[in-house]
């Protein structure tokens, strides 16, 4: 008998008797167990799963020890996602939570926003997408738990990381230190939600589902710079957060001297291999933080991080005593309105499991619920058993078993890793031999059987499309620029400019700056080949300059850099010369330390190439005035808008200007986007509501826009007249301006006879490790969202396709007549399997020296 490597790592042993398999060590029924459907029980809502979570979520007294969090003394294994409530909408809060609990999840964590509820120094907003409490008790009826990161610094990539900015004017305060002013706004704060939090019922031990907070947030990164101010702060952080009452335990991310009780955790991509561990023995290992993506930033190149990378990290935690890991993001969503941090794209982590617009990211979705069935499989085994390590290679660490056993009974786990980066391998566990693809983590609930290896996909892919809408297709533009002011309407009121976050107070983006200058027959170049130069080196963010009302330039920092020098050529006109600096922010800084100290704004002006020498006008004197007069008009609005003369937009408008049209809602009920085609930056309304700013002129190194479609939520929609509304700071023309319409209909399955069964073949039942359907190994599968039905059959080839989903294309061997057979099994429905199987798909061999053959399927789904 040969045993083939196809089979050997397929865990449950597959062995090829005569072209029919056999299953050892598992049982196999003749048909999937109540009546579930197969197509079910592989790639949609598992029905045993729906079924228990009609349960009521388990709530009361929350305690942890050395190996885990307990709930009313029950252990438990968590797998939490990240979903900050005003970066979507309300509308958009069930469908998100929805899906979050079917792919696994069953906790989810937020931050809590403190400029967002308290923007006006003692004002408070709870109202729309502010609205906590509603958030957290619709957590709840998704059975999910919740970890409330109270903070209130909380950085995430969010504006001034959550301080309000009313907070950086208080006399003598210094931020997240042992200073009495910080820490009296910071406890009334946190008192204030906590208290709302009980009074609503809220935390575990009340009936809600809370069951961790957060104080702080990574305060290790600038605890060092507060010297023993930054050590005394800590202390006393955990102490007035553990005098709040609040019955669940209390954690610091990232903090290694969190005191008792509160509970250290990690931050990072893999905390399995980076985290030292609980700073006591009696804390357990929780991961706050497992980064699905890189956030972005205005200049930056697509960022993207693996599913297979994620499930690998993940394994790795929980195979090393870990029992919570969260990711960060699980939907990132939109920075809407001025809410991002310095120079943060609109977009927040669009590559996470739910994309910005809260569409399933295929395969990572569909990997991690995989992996989190996976090791729910393993939950008791993992929580009772006794951990061991065996090294299962020559190589140091390059291949070890991590395992959990209870010797003489059944209760045994084993996690089976290969750790080399490159070089797939075969290890034998037990007596048996199994195959390992580099970098990847094989998990066997019963020490026998793999039921997921982290490498290997057996779940969907998906492609996302933007498709022009029909019925918001003609977009009739019309202008209004914006007044260039001098010193005649904003008059000089100060020597020097103003520092810029002082002036704006976070008002708006727009700051305008004022001064002239006289210039006489003789200051000016007799050369033609001479002329003026104006310096103006900024610490941020970004500036235009206007001389006499006409456009100089424009000039911006980074993220990396946020300052910059404009230096651009002028003419100047003898006599009166009037310059006009629109000073601009790109949100302030989130992250570091002495935050209430940093600055942004000119520094020094100068004009060059005059021949009476260098002018310096820093001290010239200086008008300015907050914000645009558009803004204070406010001609987003259709009542504003009446305010201002418009035109008809023909061709490039001048830089700093309003455009404004009317479109009717997209047809369907898919996600809306705009496409900014043809525009610089600046922001963007519609209905009265800001989406954020858009900036398509910054490229990336790609030479590409970091961001080119925004989303509009279908809540900010009308049936029709819907008023949309572009302020633009440089010269554009919006006549390539798109409304979309946003769909992952486009599907993809790629399989061979090395991929294993679904973990939705498994299931124990009565404490029993068993196979609940009778399935192939090597299967591909296909559902469509939102209950939609396969409409097309766009790729299909069995032997060696190439690409990756959107991109197949036909290999070197493929099987005749396999688009048909596809076709067969899949055209009409909303779900389907086909096997890869060579018997299906041809009697003949068509290239027997390909012994592994892969089929890939691509189709395209619709109403």
């Amino acid at each position: 008998m040969v045993v083939s490597r196809t089979f050997l790592w397929i865990s449950f042993v597959l062995l090829v008797v005569s072209d029919s398999l056999v299953y050892a060590n598992v049982k196999k029924p003749a048909a999937a167990a109540d009546g579930v459907a197969l197509v079910d029980l592989l790639e949609g809502e598992d029905p045993v799963v729906e079924k228990r979570d009609k349960k009521k979520l388990e709530v009361g007294e929350v305690t942890y020890d050395g190996r885990s969090i307990m709930i009313n003394g029950k252990r438990e294994i968590f797998f939490s996602g990240s979903i900050h409530y005003p970066r979507s909408t309300v509308d958009m809060w069930p469908d998100l939570l929805r899906k979050a609990k079917q792919g696994g999840l069953n906790v989810i964590q937020t931050y809590v926003f403190w400029n967002l509820h308290e923007p006006v120094k003692g004002k408070w907003n709870f109202e729309g997408n502010a609205d906590l409490v509603k958030f957290i008790r619709l957590i709840q009826e998704n059975n999910m738990y919740v970890t409330l990161r109270v903070g209130p610094f909380i950085q995430a990539e969010w504006n001034h990381g959550g301080l309000p900015y009313w907070l950086r004017e208080e006399p003598n305060i210094v931020f997240r230190s042992d200073n009495p002013t910080y820490k009296q706004h910071m406890e009334a704060f946190v008192v204030k939600i906590m208290k709302m939090m009980k009074d609503e019922k809220l935390f575990a031990p009340q009936g809600g589902p809370i069951i961790l907070a957060q104080v702080e947030n990574e305060y290790t990164h600038v605890q060092r710079a507060y010297r023993e101010l930054g050590d005394s702060y800590v202390q006393w952080a955990a102490k007035m957060a553990l005098a709040q009452n609040v019955g669940v335990p209390w954690i610091m991310c990232k903090q290694k001297d969190a005191p008792d009780p509160v509970i250290n955790t990690c931050n990072g991509r893999h905390c399995g291999d980076t985290f030292p561990g609980p700073n006591k023995p009696h804390k357990p290992s929780l991961w706050t933080e497992n980064w699905t993506a890189q956030y972005r930033v205005f200049g930056d190149p697509p960022s993207q991080r693996s599913a297979e990378d994620i499930a690998f990290s993940v394994a790795r935690f929980f195979s090393k005593d870990g029992t919570l890991t969260n990711y960060y993001m699980y939907h990132g969503g939109t920075n809407f309105g001025r809410t991002s941090s310095i120079f943060t794209t609109t977009r927040y982590y669009d590559e996470a499991p739910l994309d910005e617009y809260g569409l399933q990211r295929e395969p990572k979705w569909g990997h991690l619920k995989d992996l989190h069935k996976a090791l729910n499989l393993c939950k008791k085994s993992l929580l009772a058993g006794a951990p061991g390590v065996l090294k299962l290679g020559k190589e140091t660490e390059a291949s070890l078993a991590r395992f959990y056993e209870k010797p003489g009974t059944d209760i045994c786990v084993a996690f089976l890793a290969n750790n080399h980066s490159k070089l797939e391998t075969s290890v034998t566990w037990r007596g048996q031999e199994y195959f390992l693809p580099p970098h990847s983590i094989s998990i066997l609930p019963d020490c026998k059987t793999v039921v997921f290896n982290s490498q290997q996909i057996v779940s969907q892919h998906n492609t996302r499309n933007f498709v022009r809408s029909k019925a918001a297709k003609k977009l009739n533009w019309e202008m209004s620029p914006e007044p260039i002011p001098t010193v005649v309407q904003v008059p000089v009121n100060q020597k020097k400019p103003q520092e810029l976050y002082h002036l704006l107070k976070d008002a708006t983006d727009y700051g305008w700056f004022t001064t002239s200058l006289d210039l006489g027959p003789y200051d000016l170049p007799m050369k033609d080949s001479i002329r003026p130069v104006i310096r103006i080196p900024s610490l941020g963010h970004a500036m235009g300059v206007f001389v006499n009302g006409e456009y100089i330039g424009t000039e911006h920092g980074s993220h990396a850099e946020k300052g910059f020098v404009f230096e651009k050529p002028v003419t100047f006109k003898q006599g009166l010369n009037y310059i006009s600096l629109l000073c601009m922010t790109v949100g302030l800084p989130d992250s570091g330390a002495y935050m209430e100290h940093r600055y942004a704004g000119p520094r020094t002006i100068t004009v060059l190439g005059l021949n009476t020498g260098t002018i310096d006008l820093s001290q010239n004197g200086w008008g300015h005035r907050v914000g645009l007069n558009g803004e204070n008009l406010q001609v987003f609005t259709e009542k504003g808008a009446q305010k201002v003369q418009w035109t008809k937009a023909a061709g490039k408008g001048r830089a700093l200007t309003w455009y404004k049209t009317y479109f009717d809602a997209p047809e369907g009920k898919d996600p809306v986007a705009i496409r900014m085609t043809g525009m610089g930056k600046g922001m963007v309304w519609v209905n009265g509501l800001s989406i954020g700013r858009h900036w398509m002129s910054f490229l990336s190194p790609l030479g590409q826009p970091t961001q080119a479609e925004y989303h509009i939520p279908r809540s900010f929609i009308k049936p029709g007249k819907n008023f949309l509304v572009v302020l633009e700071e440089q010269d554009a023309d919006p006549k390539d301006i798109e409304i979309l319409t946003v769909n992952r209909d486009t599907i993809c399955s790629m399989s061979s006879q090395m991929h294993p069964p679904h973990v939705n073949a498994f299931e124990r039942k009565g404490g029993k490790f068993q196979i609940v359907a009778g399935i192939s190994a090597a299967t591909a599968q296909l559902k469509c969202p939102n209950y939609k039905k396969i409409v097309a059959v766009e790729f299909a080839s069995f032997g060696t396709p190439e690409g990756v989903c959107g991109t197949y294309a036909i290999g070197s061997c493929d099987a005749p007549g396999t688009k048909k057979i596809v076709e067969e099994k899949c055209l009409g429905k909303t779900a389907c399997t086909v096997p890869s199987d060579p018997g299906l798909f041809f009697k003949v061999d068509p290239c027997p020296t390909v012994k592994i053959k892969r089929l890939a399927i691509q189709v395209l789904c619709s109403h």
